[in-house]
């Protein structure tokens, strides 16, 4: 796999918006959280993940290239409010729930959304095509792997039927 050369200013961006937010937690909730390492391995169309138990954020390297300030603005502040809400809270019920949206709109001042709206053609990979009685849909190739080694099945969301493979397709 091919790591993407990520210039240091973007890397230092994101560092002072960490900072700024973790600060502006710090102060309004009367702690001393330290600051979570930051890595850039996130793969696939996933912008960013925080991993609780490590105090770590992991940043979509090719998506912060693309997206830069806006990724900044959105993503880092999603991920580090995922980490203050455990250490605040435990693990919440919902990931998205209301702790984290008060984590999101109250403590970091920024707008809840739990989904970013970024271009994922540079990012997506090959996927598969699949049918149910109301629709198509498109299977990852992690997805259709498990269903082609009978280790998993998936069912429409819409009408519950089991998706079988559009086959003369792969």
């Amino acid at each position: 796999m091919k790591n993407t050369r990520l210039p240091i200013a973007l890397q230092q961006s994101v560092m002072r918006c960490m900072r700024e937010k973790l600060q502006l937690a710090n102060q309004q909730l009367a702690t001393t959280y330290p600051e979570p390492e930051i890595n850039y391995q996130q793969r696939g169309t996933s912008a960013g993940t925080a991993y609780l138990q490590y105090w770590q954020i992991r940043l979509n390297a090719v998506l912060l290239i693309e997206n830069q300030q806006a990724f900044i603005d959105q993503v880092v502040p999603h991920e580090l409010a995922h980490l203050l809400v455990y250490r605040r809270f435990g693990r919440a019920a919902a990931p998205h729930g209301k702790e984290w949206r008060w984590m999101m709109e109250s403590v970091l001042g920024v707008s809840a959304s739990r989904t970013h709206q970024f271009t994922l053609t540079s990012v997506q990979s090959k996927t598969y095509p699949y049918l149910c009685q109301c629709r198509d849909h498109q299977l990852t190739v992690r997805r259709h792997n498990k269903v082609m080694r009978k280790e998993a099945e998936y069912r429409c969301s819409h009408c519950g039927e089991l998706l079988r493979f559009k086959t003369g397709q792969g």
